[in-house]
């Protein structure tokens, strides 16, 4: 008989970002109050799934999201650059509203390849890295899970490449919310399904920036 095990990916909760810009890799960008609570109710759901493993990108905001998973879960967080946030030229910038990157026309140089993408860390890069990640994690926690916390993007975009989806899209789009969960199920070494569930959903509120 093949050992299940699951790696979930989950996004970080909401952050604190009055200015609504792009904040990408910046330092200094820390959890909202809403979004500790977001990380609390994630912890609560998964403190009886069977987690050995938990690692996190090194930024702020998801090394807060994992600290209660870590206190509920009693791990330590192994920190992984490959969990990081795609780079992105326009960080620090706002990309919505008015006076957002949209309407300033010398950003335009920036969007002539959304394949690849143009204007950040290439969509096949962020694959490799993510898809490394998980498999690192699935091998520590085989037959059991593991739980990673990341970004929208690098957890889109690997979900899009497993489910063998192209990888460029429109990012109003994605499937990952703030604080959810999307998970990879492994029958020995083989992919056989990826879920999605929201367990902290009901505190999400507005339209927060894409990728963020």
């Amino acid at each position: 008989m093949t050992e299940t095990t699951v790696v979930h990916l989950l996004r970080h909760g909401e952050v604190h970002n009055p200015e609504g810009v792009l904040y990408g890799r910046l330092p200094g960008y820390h959890l909202s109050e809403n979004g500790r609570l977001m990380a609390e109710t994630v912890a609560k759901a998964v403190a009886g799934r069977d987690i050995v493993t938990l690692w996190s990108s090194p930024m702020e905001r998801a090394q807060e999201t994992a600290a209660p998973l870590a206190g509920v879960l009693g791990l330590e967080v192994t920190l992984d650059e490959r969990l990081i946030e795609a780079s992105n030229v326009f960080e620090g910038l706002r990309v919505a509203g008015g006076n957002g990157v949209f309407r300033d026309v010398r950003a335009y140089r920036h969007f002539v390849n959304p394949f690849r993408p143009s204007w950040g860390e290439p969509y096949g890069d962020v694959v490799l890295r993510m898809k490394a990640a998980i498999d690192d994690a699935r091998e520590e926690a085989r037959g059991h899970e593991a739980l990673l916390v990341s970004h929208q993007l690098p957890i889109w975009i690997v979900r899009l490449a497993a489910e063998r989806r192209r990888l460029w899209h429109d990012p109003r789009r994605r499937q990952c919310s703030l604080a959810s969960l999307t998970s990879f199920t492994f029958e020995g070494d083989r992919l056989s399904s990826i879920g999605y569930s929201e367990p902290a959903g009901a505190l999400v509120r507005g339209n927060p920036v894409p990728g963020a």
